[in-house]
């Protein structure tokens, strides 16, 4: 292949990334200028993955993000009260924490913090992953900490301990297992690559559909002691094949300086022209605000079902499943529907029609309505999280991946420890379970129309949340498109 025979546009000593994403482009053109990285001036040329390594990634992203994402789903279910008072759950009566009875904003901090360090760790992770060649090790290491936090939450006995382990520990360790999957994993995909990621990101809907029946259970059977125990233990059992199969692409972004011995490493803090833009605030600002909203359905969807519709705990375990399942299956449509019309175009419909749904759907919601607003929800909100990833590439140019993708999903950390906590407050310190039969039949609905109402300002707070993400991502489609110098309706 004659290197010299290939149009590349320069910008600042790097590939264009526009030519990676030129529609018009010739398809051998494109696939030989997406097997070329350029370092100090100098093209490098990379071989290609293969098709069954790369089917071995999907299905190693799409374990991880069953457990990772999924235990962090559903924490709500371990605040909710359910109709056996024998149980021991976090905010009950007879819970074994007993500082934490009907603190929900103290309780939703601890899943909050958890699934807000996940996401935050990338501002380290990044880095990290640049500086260590075994990235499988970093990999085991993390799972081996998120599992410790779950088993050691297991003998808690005041709620400081939860913040230590199931929120600090786990949190942490679940960071460490995630990002050296995910921040590598886009780079051994190209025209796929919204596929791909729709793919591995559904593991969190599939994950969230399964930890909420299979945790229900536990906590019916064997307590949330054990509950907890056989969590990390299962998760550990998972993480030892997933370790096996992340790894540095050869010759190409994060790893290509161990390669080709470069003393200047791969970008991993996002540069003073990125830092000028309108795009990367803009982008931040939603990153933050839909994280936070997106949160407090998934946090209060069990407790909304038993408190206000008077269902029995297994109910509302059973609508966090359903949400879980069609995300899961929104997130691969998603994915493929943005290869098509676009991944911009795609992930702001999302964001609008979840925000919708939460206003049409949740607001003063019976139980019809309200099994509407679950499959919805879990319909819209899946756009987002699949596709931030490949819309970072498309926005800021492969070069700048890493660096973007880092602080993008530290500001999502921040913004999902704010969420629920404040959703917590506004709901305030409340019984939380109607007076139920044995069969899990409501027999009094006295004193509903006090908590409904709480729920109804919980709402209105999730849906602004969510509409303000929107018009965030929205804004910066049109940014990027003033930045470039055309508009296009495929974006």
């Amino acid at each position: 292949m004659n290197s010299r025979a290939l149009p590349m546009t320069r910008v600042n000593g790097h590939t264009d990334a526009n030519s990676h994403n030129d529609p018009g482009a010739a398809p051998e053109i494109v696939s030989e200028l997406n097997d070329i990285d350029l370092v100090e001036g100098r093209q490098h040329f990379t071989k290609p993955p293969t098709k069954t390594y790369q089917a071995m990634l999907l299905l190693a992203g799409s374990m991880m993000i069953f457990h990772v994402i999924g235990i962090n789903q559903v924490f709500g279910i371990f605040q909710a009260v359910p109709h056996l008072p024998e149980k021991e759950f976090y905010t009950s009566s007879r819970s074994n924490i007993k500082d934490a009875q009907g603190q929900d904003a103290l309780v939703s901090l601890v899943g909050s913090i958890g699934a807000g360090l996940t996401w935050s760790g990338s501002i380290f992770m990044n880095p990290l992953i640049a500086k260590i060649d075994n990235i499988k090790l970093v990999t085991f290491s993390g799972a081996f900490i998120m599992s410790l936090g779950l088993i050691l939450a297991s003998f808690a006995t005041r709620i400081w301990h939860l913040y230590l382990t199931q929120a600090l520990l786990y949190g942490l360790g679940s960071s460490m297992y995630y990002f050296p999957l995910m921040t590598l994993a886009p780079i051994y995909f190209d025209r796929h690559r919204g596929f791909a990621m729709g793919t591995i990101l559904a593991g969190s809907g599939v994950g969230g559909l399964v930890m909420a029946l299979v945790l229900q259970f536990l906590l019916d059977h064997y307590g949330i002691q054990w509950a907890l125990r056989i969590l990390g233990v299962w998760n550990l059992a998972v993480a030892i094949p997933v370790s096996m199969v992340v790894r540095h692409r050869v010759g190409y972004g994060l790893g290509a300086q161990r390669q080709r011995g470069s003393q200047n490493r791969t970008r991993t803090m996002v540069n003073n022209a990125l830092l000028r833009k309108g795009t990367f605030w803009y982008q931040s600002i939603g990153a933050f605000l839909q994280a936070a909203g997106n949160v407090v359905p998934l946090y209060y969807m069990s407790s909304y079902t038993v408190s206000v519709l008077a269902l029995s705990n297994s109910k509302g375990s059973l609508f966090v499943s359903i949400n879980s399942g069609v995300n899961s299956l929104s997130r691969i449509a998603m994915g493929l529907l943005a290869d098509y019309i676009g991944r911009q175009n795609t992930l702001i419909s999302g964001a609008m029609l979840s925000a919708v749904s939460v206003f049409a759907l949740w607001y003063n919601a019976p139980q019809a309505r309200f099994i509407a607003f679950v499959v919805m929800y879990g319909v819209y909100a899946g756009g987002y999280n699949a596709l931030l990833p490949t819309t970072i590439t498309e926005i800021y140019g492969v070069e700048n991946y890493a660096s973007v993708n880092g602080v993008m999903y530290f500001i999502r950390g921040l913004g999902s420890m704010f969420g629920a906590p404040i959703a917590g407050l506004i709901l305030g310190s409340h019984s939380r379970s109607p007076s139920l039969s044995n069969n899990g039949d409501s027999t009094s609905t006295v004193g509903l129309g006090p908590i409904k109402r709480r729920f109804n300002d919980v709402v209105i707070f999730d849906g602004m949340l969510l509409l303000a993400a929107a018009v965030c991502v929205g804004y910066v489609r049109w940014l990027d498109a003033r930045d470039k110098g055309a508009w296009r309706w495929k974006a």
